[in-house]
């Protein structure tokens, strides 16, 4: 079994396949890390959501009470602990959320320096490749008007070379054929 001959045509053609799955693999990782933080947002909305759930009754209840309760002390008293105790229940809900909320931030910071980073590596690796298709296509026009101007040249070599001779025996045969003319006439 003969061994492929690996010319330079041949290495360029694995490097731009190798090239491409690169950044088809590229590509396919970017839409993960897009899902991943999509994902991320998505579970940052519910938390935001879960927090107006939570503070929106309490504001809702403390505009009431405030209502209810003008004119008199004894009702301010009891607003004043409910809101004492909303501060807290607000107060331990940040304090609970607010690790979450840091470390969403800092994902999604990362998550963009990589995004940054594999853009301007994937922009590389697509010029390099426009370039390599560039001179391939100029190297292949060049073979291509090559072979045209050979088989042109070697087209009118073959006219000449059956051309001429043709001429010849067609000469030949005209002067045969008036040659018999001129006998037959001479005869008659």
């Amino acid at each position: 079994m003969p061994i492929p001959k690996l010319d330079n045509e041949t290495i360029l053609l694995a490097f731009a396949a190798v090239t491409g799955l690169a950044v088809l693999l590229q590509t396919i990782i970017l839409l993960v890390i897009s899902l991943a933080v999509r994902k991320a947002l998505g579970n940052l909305r519910q938390e935001l959501e879960q927090l107006r759930s939570s503070v929106m009754p309490v504001i809702y209840d403390t505009r009431d009470l405030v209502a209810n309760t003008q004119g008199n002390l004894a009702n301010m008293q009891t607003f004043l602990a409910e809101a004492q105790a909303f501060l807290g229940s607000t107060q331990a809900f940040f304090t609970r959320v607010g690790p979450k909320v840091e470390l969403a931030t800092n994902n999604v910071a990362q998550i963009t320096g990589t995004l940054r980073a594999q853009t301007a590596e994937l922009q590389a690796e697509a010029q390099e490749l426009i370039e390599r298709v560039q001179r391939q296509s100029k190297r292949v026009d060049g073979m291509t008007t090559e072979f045209l101007d050979t088989v042109d040249r070697a087209g009118s070599f073959v006219s000449y070379s059956v051309g001429k001779p043709v001429q010849q025996i067609s000469r030949v045969l005209r002067s045969a054929k008036a040659i018999v003319d001129s006998l037959r006439g001479a005869r008659a």
